[in-house]
């Protein structure tokens, strides 16, 4: 083997060891399980197990749920509903006020009880975290303290050895993603990483493609769900959302975050199947667009 060959050789070996390698984790959403119990007047907390069982059938193997389903008198509950089912719950959404000092206080140290609580019985990896939006703009000042407050969590859960990714609807992404980009450029990504809700950036108005790509490698989880005419499709479907062009960008990076298929209903959502089937059909259809199956 001659010189040339050699650091031809050397240098093609360093690019495959360079290389991402697509990895994501299927997970499914237990938010529209809230909205289905409701419009029969009932509580979804009042039926872990059922929800639970529900998913296993439908084929998921990893779920994100709510911090409600972990509140005290009902997490021993979930736990045991997930036992059964054979679920892991890798993560958990959480919310609270996180822009004035005092409020952002009593978020962080309710979210870390609540992450130390869980992880007392099962193996917990992220924290999915929407700050509380306040029915106006925040000031800059607000901004200034929601992200120190975020960066303050981000460290106390990372101690515990569980990440913290920050979620959006379309109050922060608006004037132009405003808060949003503020919380990106003004926090540490060791501390703080990025659960990206797609259809949520749709409906404010902005590129989904832009902000994924804006993300970059802070990106560890998306939630997705598509729509028709702008109205929530009761599955996991082509719409809306171009996703094969959102696959193609998770590919080409190397995502090996989480995929959450979070299905919901809009008022005018047409319910024409069980939601078992719906959660059925809306994971095939992830699987085949991204190319992964449900571990």
């Amino acid at each position: 083997m001659n010189r040339r060959t050699f650091l031809a050789a050397g240098s093609a070996s360093l690019a495959a060891k360079a290389a991402p390698e697509y990895d994501p984790v299927m997970q499914a959403g237990v938010y529209v399980w809230t909205q289905h119990y409701s419009r029969q007047g009932r509580r979804a907390q009042d039926h872990i197990p059922d929800i639970c069982a529900a998913f296993a059938r439908a084929g998921y193997r990893d779920v994100e749920l709510m911090s409600l389903f972990f509140e005290p008198g009902l997490d021993q509950i979930t736990f045991r509903a997930l036992e059964s089912a054979g679920l892991k719950c890798s993560t958990v959404y959480n919310g609270g006020p996180m822009h004035t000092r005092d409020s952002a206080r009593q978020t962080i140290a309710a979210t870390v009880e609540l992450a130390q609580r869980i992880l007392r019985h099962r193996p917990l990896d992220a924290v999915v975290f929407n700050p509380n939006p306040v029915g106006r703009p925040k000031t800059d000042e607000e901004l200034k303290v929601q992200a120190e407050a975020l960066e303050t969590l981000g460290w106390a859960l990372l101690n515990s050895g569980v990440r913290l990714m920050l979620h959006q609807h379309a109050p922060e992404l608006a004037d132009n993603g405003r808060e949003w980009r503020f919380m990106l450029a003004s926090t540490d990504r060791r501390y703080m990483r990025v659960c990206l809700d797609t259809h949520w950036v749709y409906r404010a108005g902005l590129d989904v493609m832009t902000i994924l790509k804006e993300c970059g490698t802070r990106l560890y989880g998306l939630h997705v769900r598509n729509s028709k005419g702008g109205v929530w499709t009761e599955e996991f479907g082509d719409g809306d959302i171009d996703y094969r062009a959102v696959a193609q960008h998770l590919r080409s990076t190397g995502f090996t975050g989480y995929l959450s298929v979070e299905l919901a209903y809009d008022k005018e959502t047409q319910i024409t199947r069980p939601l078992e089937e719906s959660l059925r059909r809306s994971r095939e259809y992830a699987e085949k667009i991204f190319g992964i199956a449900s571990q």
